[in-house]
């Protein structure tokens, strides 16, 4: 075996049906009386009604979280915690709510607490985003990473099934890119395999029946292995498509990720053979040859929306996001050619399957 370095992410996950009941006594074990909840507009009202849980350790709902952290967005959020007297920021939903919280923390060392109710993730990393002028700008910062995060199947169940299908594949992306990330480990990538198994299985089922509380049980665990993959290695050029596809254009987060994924590992798919072939294994086909085909597949039979131009891509942005993603590369285990990468997303754009 190869010489490798694992870093292990200190948090303090709590994971089980009915957790979110016992989150003022979890908050009290760390000492926080005196939590900011954070919520987007939409979930405004499951936030107030966590605030009423809280009693008397809430100061009050923040609900103003929304995509991809715009600066302007983030600056007056910033500015309201500082001047709150707050001690911890319990961020209550998906990527968008955990990412401001994670812009607070990185600004004011606030620490957080993460409650998901999507499969996106972010809950288990060090990395922060933000959107200033159509750019989306990633970092990493250990300030950032929740302290305390907390899953609850039973948050999930109020998920559309269009949601919860997006947002599995979002957290499947995750795992995918760890299997041929440039600092690839043994340990991340069982837990990468294991990822994708668990949402492959499991998304099918939840698309169908909303309240299987054993298929959301299983989603979240795929969902929290996918972030964990995440937050311990790089990501590769399917991240860099997203952000891209995110920052400039402001297509949905997760329907992007949704979208792509078949696309990014079919230019992949000789890139890495090891990683290929488990993925291949992964997705129960016979050759890494047909793992984008597996994965447009898969959309399908979730009811994912198959082509960029259907969430919000111009005609004219598969040529502009191949020249993005070439003109400022993140790593990737094969180098970056215009032409086949313009050709994917063309057929992306159009929801044709990757070839």
């Amino acid at each position: 075996m190869q010489e490798f370095h694992y870093k292990a992410l200190p948090v303090d996950v709590h994971f089980g049906v009915g957790k979110s009941n016992e989150v003022k006594d979890i908050l009290l074990q760390h000492s926080y009386h005196k939590v900011l909840v954070i919520t987007t507009p939409g979930q405004e009202e499951a936030g107030r009604k966590l605030a009423k849980e809280l009693q008397e350790i809430c100061v009050g709902v923040y609900p103003h979280a929304v995509m991809h952290v715009p600066v302007d967005v983030a600056n007056k959020a910033v500015k309201f915690a500082k001047e709150s007297d707050i001690d911890c920021c319990l961020a209550l939903g998906g990527g968008s709510t955990i990412g401001l919280a994670k812009i607070i923390a990185l600004k004011t060392h606030l620490p957080i607490v993460a409650i998901p109710t999507t499969y996106a993730g972010s809950e288990m990393t060090t990395i922060y985003g933000l959107t200033k002028n159509n750019l989306k700008t990633t970092g990493k910062d250990s300030h950032v990473l929740p302290k305390v995060v907390i899953y609850d199947p039973k948050l999930n169940q109020a998920l559309p099934a269009k949601i919860s299908a997006c947002s599995g594949m979002n957290a499947m992306a995750h795992a995918v890119e760890a299997l041929y990330a440039k600092d690839k480990n043994p340990i991340i990538s069982l837990m990468a395999i294991e990822s994708i198994k668990a949402l492959k299985s499991s998304l099918p089922v939840l698309v169908k029946e909303l309240t299987n509380i054993s298929a959301r049980q299983k989603a979240s665990y795929g969902a929290w292995l996918a972030g964990i993959c995440l937050g311990s290695v790089g990501m590769a050029i399917h991240h860099k498509i997203c952000h891209t596809l995110g920052g400039t254009f402001n297509l949905p987060h997760a329907q992007a990720h949704a979208i792509t994924l078949a696309y990014s590992v079919h230019y992949n798919r000789n890139a890495d053979i090891e990683a290929m072939d488990r993925l291949a294994e992964a997705l129960d086909v016979s050759s890494r040859e047909e793992v984008g085909l597996a994965i447009y597949r898969l959309n399908q039979s979730l009811g994912i929306e198959l082509a960029l131009k259907d969430i919000g891509l111009p005609e004219e942005g598969p040529a502009d996001v191949a020249r993005m993603v070439c003109d400022s590369p993140y790593y990737n285990p094969r180098e970056y050619n215009y032409d086949e990468l313009e050709g994917l997303l063309q057929r992306a754009y159009k929801g044709l399957p990757p070839a």
